[in-house]
């Protein structure tokens, strides 16, 4: 093989292993709606006031996930990534579109049980607002739901 085939060579793996890289910095679909089946568990076994307690500790992050509770009517109750959000109502918090995405996820909770909600939130891994998905599911017994969002 000629050096310039070498060369080309080692660059296509290096960007392979890079992108590769990238890639698993973020959460997957897959990996968000596992976290949620494990925090709904958690909840289960637990109750709802000494899990929503635990879902700030660090072993419930992973890289850009984190587990996030809301009531129906808009108060967060749990929050893995900002704890200032505790307590406050955001069923009228709108995203850069003017979405009312909090609101969005009860209603969706509450109606079908589980599903996903898009909308634009700040990424506390690179702090720019980015694309983002949320996986909510609705808390059996509650008038709540928990969640657990990805960065597209």
């Amino acid at each position: 093989m000629s050096y310039l085939g070498k060369f080309f060579l080692v660059l296509g793996i290096a960007v392979s292993i890079a992108t590769s890289a990238l890639a698993s910095d973020k959460g997957t679909a897959k990996e968000a709606e596992a976290m949620v089946a494990k925090a709904l568990a958690e909840v289960k076994a637990n109750g709802i006031e000494s899990s929503t307690k635990t879902f700030s500790d660090p072993k419930w992050r992973d890289r850009d996930l984190y587990v996030f509770v809301g009531k129906f009517d808009g108060t967060i109750i749990a929050h893995g990534a900002n704890a200032g959000l505790i307590g406050k109502n955001l069923n009228e918090l709108k995203d850069a579109d003017g979405k009312t995405f909090v609101r969005e996820m009860a209603e969706v909770a509450k109606t079908k049980q589980k599903g996903w909600v898009d909308y634009y939130w700040s990424n506390p891994t690179t702090k720019k607002v980015e694309p983002k998905s949320t996986y909510v599911t609705a808390i059996p017994g509650q008038d709540a739901y928990v969640a657990v969002g990805i960065y597209k």
